[in-house]
């Protein structure tokens, strides 16, 4: 292995360059990353809704939980072992974050391994327990089977690009997925429309996807640029996985929560929708629509945020606070317009943007435009709860992060979710949306200004 050269804390440019230089050196090919990632479901989606329809789309938004989980794990090893790598040599402690990093890279590997696995074994009875109806259960079976053997792969790829873009390569985490997309996104066209291969054409062009790119970033990983990565340091130690999976802990708990939330929701437009004018598989279709639209806004939110980590990371190890604040101001007012340009085209293009995933009858659409102006109204004030959470895994508080990653979905959204239906029908499982998204936006506004104001103006005052 090609010895790396070892970067000083006075030498790194995350210590030293304008912060504006670094957020758009780190974020640009993040957010790219981030919109390649979240295209990989919305391009099946996009295929499976002109060549199988609204069932096809419905099999896709309960299959999408196994997604979650994948990304769920990628993050807390990629984002946990990217923040204790950067941190470490924020305080110039280059050892250390060889193992920080050699010990992510084994968990990414490992727990795609088991979920595969773990897939493959209880794979029925977890999609029924997904919400799937009857009539959706054999598409999704017949899609899951087959992504299923690209989650190691998804896995690897998802955090591995945490760690590639920590080691201050941002443009080669972008290049890995922006391949693996390309590839998905042909292959979909030749197996879906040309092979009429359906939803095991659309597997498993994904799968094909991923693969090329968890091999790119495995080489990039091998030649690791900042401190040299030795065999000893892919050897799972206690004290370096805890730590990775403390700092990850947040990131973990959002996709979970997601996840958690999203088989509560898909379980009650199920059963709400059977009692409505719109039956079980139009609420179904609709939803995951709206989600997966909605991920494209969040790809970019999230990849601000975690564009920003490295920067973070580093400069409170280092303990530069000026610059801490700067960067954290910089992806806060970003955030912020993007979602304000999100909420116009979901408010003034809802119909055009369902027309894309294919036609239905009027019930569709009648759903569908509603869903994207109630669930996404203040999609406004969504970019706040995401930037700040990885604003608090990046500084090394973990506890703060998992807290606020949880205030959207498990403390607001879910118990609204359970409760509004019963009164307002299939209405209210749309309505919960708007109404968790403010009330956790004003936690985070307070928790972001409480952090704020404890924390060393300068570094003289350290």
């Amino acid at each position: 292995m090609e010895k790396a050269k070892v970067v000083s804390k006075e030498q790194n440019p995350l210590g030293t360059e304008p912060i504006p230089k670094l957020m758009v050196r780190f974020a640009v090919p993040s957010i790219v990353a981030m919109l390649v990632s979240a295209l990989y479901n919305i391009v099946d989606q996009l295929f499976i809704g002109q060549a199988v329809g609204t069932i096809g789309n419905a099999a896709t938004n309960v299959a999408f939980p196994f997604t979650t989980s994948c990304i769920a794990l990628a993050l807390m090893f990629g984002i946990g072992g990217a923040s204790c790598f950067n941190l470490s040599m924020g305080r110039g402690q280059e050892e250390k974050a060889a193992y920080y990093a050699g010990n992510a890279i084994s968990c990414l590997l490992g727990s795609g391994v088991l979920l595969c696995v773990f897939t493959q074994l209880f794979m029925t009875p977890l999609l029924k327990g997904f919400g799937a109806p009857a009539e959706v259960l054999p598409y999704a079976v017949v899609y899951v089977r087959i992504t299923a053997l690209g989650f190691p792969f998804l896995i690897v790829t998802t955090g591995g690009c945490h760690l590639v873009r920590g080691d201050g390569n941002p443009k080669m985490a972008m290049i890995c997925n922006l391949v693996g997309a390309a590839i998905n996104t042909v292959l979909d066209a030749i197996f879906v429309l040309g092979f009429g291969w359906g939803m095991a054409g659309a597997a498993l062009a994904t799968v094909i996807g991923q693969i090329v790119s968890a091999v790119i970033v495995l080489r990039c990983l091998k030649n690791f640029r900042t401190v040299p990565l030795t065999a000893d340091c892919f050897r799972w130690k206690g004290v370096f996985v805890r730590r990775i999976a403390q700092i990850g802990m947040a990131s973990f708990f959002n996709q979970m929560a997601m996840m958690l939330v999203q088989i509560v929701m898909n379980n009650s437009l199920t059963h709400y929708g059977a009692l409505s004018i719109y039956g079980e598989a139009i609420p179904l279709a609709c939803v995951g629509i709206v989600m997966k639209v909605n991920q494209v806004f969040f790809s970019v939110v999230i990849g601000l945020a975690q564009g920003s980590q490295p920067v973070e990371s580093f400069n409170y190890g280092a303990e530069y606070y000026d610059r801490v604040r700067k960067a954290f101001r910089l992806v806060a007012t970003a955030g912020v317009v993007i979602s304000m340009i999100s909420f116009v085209l979901f408010q003034v293009f809802p119909r055009q943007i369902l027309a894309l995933f294919g036609t239905g009858e009027p019930e569709y659409f009648t759903f569908g435009v509603r869903c994207f102006r109630v669930f996404l109204f203040f999609i406004w004030l969504d970019a706040l709860q995401p930037i700040t959470s990885v604003f608090f895994t990046s500084i090394g508080k973990p506890a703060k992060g998992i807290f606020l990653s949880l205030t959207r979905q498990i403390l607001f959204f879910m118990p609204f979710l359970l409760i509004l239906p019963r009164y307002m029908g299939i209405d209210g499982c749309i309505y919960a949306g708007p109404i968790a998204d403010a009330m956790s936006a004003v936690v985070t506004v307070i928790m972001a200004y409480m952090e704020f104001k404890k924390m060393p103006r300068t570094e003289a005052e350290k």
